[in-house]
């Protein structure tokens, strides 16, 4: 359930559902949810800055590793990234600090790096 996640977490997600739940798209329509989510999000950032946006994720949650690993052993946790490119050569990097972090709560890093936009 989102509150037991909440209440091991320590803080509140910016979306949560459970499966089986009904909810409205923005069309107005309804829909039955899946599988259940605990969703945080960072603050989008231009130009982007990946460590900025872990640490400002987890500065919300506990430092508490059991919290983390009993989450760990009953669900999925990822950090998902959408990356966009604004040039062909053009990287992003992670600090051994963040890698730390996020290794330690066995949390995925899940990256979707898009190019640039190609003009016609």
């Amino acid at each position: 359930m989102p509150e037991d996640i909440t209440n091991s977490l320590g803080g509140f997600p910016t979306h949560a559902q459970m499966r089986g739940e009904e909810i409205k798209t923005p069309s107005g329509k309804a829909r039955v949810a899946k599988f259940g989510m605990w969703r945080l999000s960072a603050t989008e950032q231009e130009p982007g800055d990946l460590d900025y946006q872990v640490s400002e994720i987890l500065d919300q949650l506990t430092n508490n590793l059991d919290a983390w690993q009993e989450l760990a052993d009953n669900y999925k946790i990822d950090l998902y990234c959408g990356i966009f490119m604004e040039s062909d050569m053009e990287g992003i990097s992670l600090s051994p600090e963040s890698l730390q972090k996020l290794g330690e709560r066995n949390i995925l890093l899940d990256l979707d790096i898009y190019g640039p936009d190609e003009a016609d």
